[in-house]
């Protein structure tokens, strides 16, 4: 049975208590288990939210974590991968500037796959699951031996809920991961749309994107599914498939890159419930929360704590406000976590 440790906030506005919560979560978790080398980097997976999105959890609330860290004399950082869907948080450049006008400047960025999502390592994940044999996980996060996710639970269009494992999985991606999680690692190219500026030519890899002939298209049987084309085409022709992942395999592809962007790391995972919106972070419009805030948690168990999330957000509001059971039973079967935990309050 997982432990996973739990302080009570039914308000998001209370920034000092929420900072001050984490810190006492991390140190509780940290001085239990020992788990994190202080002398060793000590990376900050985080969100930093879409741009014109106002729900993400606020770079403030994390003030108490990075203060202990720094008393610990810790070498951290904040670190994210570029998204897969054209935006500001498309480029490394963009990214960037995202993060520091929503206020993450406490702490040096590091974006995890470089500049447009092209630098990964492929984690060997065979015999774990069902859909991959191994996966995509951004360079930097790659090479780390621990980390700190601190992640936002709220709904999710297609997961039904977003918290630590997707925090993992999605977050952790590289493109062409991201890509291979969604659809079916092959991206689709719009001919009517395309001015055949040769862009996505130039910077595809495995020479897969035909321009010149009467219909553009790209040709699969060359495509490796990297998805550099998406993030380069500057007239937005190159889209990805978003239906062709069924929910349930989407569920079980998430949850099979969860476990390779944690395999043989140090994680301590930490999930804000408050302002649970329908939509996750990479949602680029304001959104109104759907359910009420609860507080703060804590666990070493990404299944654990991402379950207990959920029980509370349903105990609170009654019913059941989110799906995305078959994302823990999945997670549970290969060996990420387990559904059956403690909730200890402090």
């Amino acid at each position: 049975m997982s432990k996973v440790y739990f302080i009570p906030i039914d308000s998001y506005t209370e920034t000092e208590k929420i900072s001050e919560s984490a810190r006492k979560l991390l140190e509780k978790v940290q001085e239990e288990t020992k788990i994190l080398d202080f002398k060793k980097k000590v990376p900050l997976k985080v969100h930093f939210g879409e741009e014109n999105n106002s729900t993400f959890i606020e770079p403030k609330n994390y003030e108490g974590i990075i203060k202990y860290l720094k008393e610990k004399k810790a070498n951290c950082f904040y670190i994210e991968t570029n998204v897969l869907y054209r935006g500001k948080r498309t480029k490394k450049e963009d990214h960037l500037k995202i993060a520091k006008e929503h206020g993450f400047t406490q702490l040096p960025i590091i974006i995890a796959d470089g500049n447009i999502g092209e630098d990964y390592e492929l984690i060997n994940i065979k015999g774990i699951g069902k859909h991959f044999k191994d996966a995509k996980i951004g360079k930097e996060i790659a090479k780390q031996e621990q980390l700190i996710v601190l992640a936002h639970f709220k709904g999710h269009m297609l997961a039904g809920f977003g918290a630590s494992i997707k925090q993992l999985s999605m977050g952790c991606a590289a493109r062409g991961g991201k890509l291979a999680m969604h659809a079916q690692s092959k991206p689709i190219l719009n001919p009517l749309e395309c001015k055949k500026c040769h862009t996505c030519v130039k910077n595809c890899p495995t020479d897969a994107c035909k321009i010149d002939g009467i219909l553009p298209h790209i040709d699969y049987s060359k495509c490796i599914g990297c998805a550099k084309c998406i993030a380069v085409c500057p007239f937005g022709a190159i889209h990805v498939n978003w239906a062709s992942t069924l929910p349930t395999e989407f569920y079980e592809k998430l949850v099979e890159y969860a476990f390779a962007a944690q395999k043989g790391k140090k994680v301590i995972y930490i999930n804000f419930i408050f302002n649970i919106t329908k939509d996750c972070d990479c949602h680029g419009q304001k959104q109104t929360p759907i359910a009420k805030d609860i507080g703060i948690l804590a666990s070493l168990d990404p299944v654990a704590i991402d379950k207990a999330s959920l029980d509370l957000v349903r105990e609170k509001e009654g019913k059941k406000v989110f799906g995305g059971d078959h994302t823990l039973d999945y997670a549970q079967k290969i060996g990420l976590g387990s559904k059956t935990y403690k909730l200890i309050k402090l």
